[in-house]
């Protein structure tokens, strides 16, 4: 391919492929070719065409055909024409339809229109300024050893930069050589339980993330779940299961129903990994994100030696990293590091190096702080909203995280998430967490992330949400308005 060719291609707009069919005129069989090729997204919004003597030339089509294509086109608004920016496809909501994919070919989910899902932060805040500079910080100051062969614990710098941090926000008790850094909480559980550091079975919350549990059975391992109630999991519960040496628990903010663990059931939990001789797992997956009380403190620091804390950076910075990191009992660090083992499971190093510079800069703080303002307004927005046009649903687990939890009136979640499936609006009813296990549900409702859409598609998004609520109700008493306080 010659350079002057490709001058003149990036000049011209786009090679198009078309087929003129039919036996109608040439300019209305051009105009249809090219609003198909819209429909289909071969041709997606913002694509510059090339100029209708070019397009004319390539066809074997009379310049004026072309021209008057791309004139009708442009009066039904499938083109635009400005003076110097050429002729392109017009900005559209998306393709009329989709081209299908092959028999058995993957397919991916489709991206909903309204995005409510749960656990997704604003993707658009990535901290990129402050990342760029402590990357250059970073990898001045690296020494040439940082990009040998390497640790499998992780880089000295940031497991001492995260013992400092986890110590003043947390309150986690811990030492750098008690630190190992993952690509996650979901690489934790694998090298915890499919690298045999830890056997099951393992008891879990009656409520949780069923790809967690997926990932756990599909290592062999057998989750037991415990009830929950107003107070938070059951933990006393654990006395009476002889089998189960360990425990996975989500006591800052009970994922997804929301509310922390009482101050009662952390003890128990506790003192029955004690007397076990077993290990609780600690998943502090939003504990920055608390908004109406003093951040509530990790279960950690009542005995490092028999709590496992797990954090990541997903929530808080973004889940692209895959950055996370697990605080050990000091007998399970070198088991861990064995079950890591291979290069290929260790977190890049310029990542670990620069999220070090970040946290030690103090840059870390001020994002966490600004984030934490965008979301507390973010479900302002949304308990405002419920307030005025559904003010019969109950909004529960809204102290703390990036989701809140609605309560509906009993029997009417399936055709809640059904009608919000229709309507292009991602969101998850609680059934979906349940553990198969669990017999009772605690309630009907809705789990909604108000983080992930941008601000311009947010009002939208509420607006699709209280469309599809169910109507209210007889003995329907409790306001939204009192969500705040939960």
């Amino acid at each position: 391919m010659s350079r002057s060719w490709v001058n003149s291609a990036e000049r011209i707009g786009a090679d198009l492929h078309l087929v003129l069919a039919g036996t109608g005129s040439r300019r209305a069989a051009l105009a249809q070719a090219l609003r198909e090729a819209i429909q289909e997204g071969r041709l997606a919004a913002g694509v510059r065409l090339p100029p209708y003597r070019s397009l004319a030339a390539d066809l074997g089509i009379a310049r004026n055909t072309a021209a008057d294509a791309y004139a009708e086109l442009v009066a039904e608004g499938w083109l635009t024409a400005r003076q110097g920016s050429g002729t392109r496809v017009a900005e559209r909501a998306a393709p009329a339809r989709a081209l299908r994919a092959p028999a058995g070919a993957p397919t991916g989910p489709a991206a909903p229109a309204h995005n409510l899902a749960q656990g997704r932060p604003d993707a658009s805040s990535f901290p990129r300024t402050a990342w760029a500079t402590s990357a250059r910080r970073a990898l001045t100051a690296a020494p040439h050893d940082a990009f040998g062969p390497g640790d499998p614990q992780g880089r000295v710098e940031l497991r001492t930069a995260l013992a400092d941090y986890l110590a003043r926000v947390r309150g986690v008790r811990t030492s750098p050589e008690r630190i190992v850094i993952c690509a996650g909480f979901s690489d934790a559980l694998r090298l915890l339980f499919g690298g045999g550091v830890l056997r099951g079975p393992l008891a879990v919350e009656a409520y949780g993330l069923a790809f967690h549990r997926a990932l756990l059975s599909a290592e062999g391992v057998r989750t037991v779940p415990l009830g929950m109630d107003g107070l938070g999991t059951r933990t006393e519960e654990l006395r009476g299961r002889r089998d189960v040496r360990s425990v996975l628990l989500t006591p800052a903010h009970q994922f997804p129903v929301g509310g922390p663990l009482s101050a009662a059931r952390r003890g128990a939990a506790v003192d029955w990994a004690r007397a076990r001789g077993g290990v609780v797992i600690e998943d502090d997956y939003d504990g920055e994100f608390r908004y109406d009380r003093e951040p509530i403190g990790a279960v950690q620091a009542l005995d490092p030696d028999h709590v496992l804390y797990v954090g990541s950076a997903a929530k808080s910075v973004s889940p692209a990293l895959r950055l996370g990191w697990m605080v050990l009992p000091e007998r399970l660090v070198a088991p861990v590091l064995a079950a890591k083992g291979l290069r290929e499971r260790w977190t890049g190093v310029v990542d670990q190096l620069t999220f070090a510079d970040l946290i030690a800069s103090g840059a870390y703080d001020r994002h966490v702080r600004q984030m934490r303002q965008r979301y507390r307004d973010r479900r302002g927005r949304l308990v405002a909203a419920l307030a005025e046009h559904a003010p019969h649903i109950e909004v529960t687990g809204i102290a703390a995280g990036l989701h809140a939890v609605l309560r509906l009136p009993p029997g009417t979640e399936t055709a809640a998430v059904d009608a919000a499936s229709l309507l292009g609006l991602g969101l998850d009813g609680l059934a979906g967490f349940r553990h198969p296990d669990t017999a009772e549900a605690l309630f009907d409702g809705l789990v909604v992330g108000y983080a992930a859409p941008p601000d311009h598609a947010y009002a939208a998004a509420l607006d699709a949400l209280c469309t599809i609520l169910p109507p209210v109700q007889r003995r329907a008493s409790s306001r939204c308005q009192t969500g705040l306080s939960k």
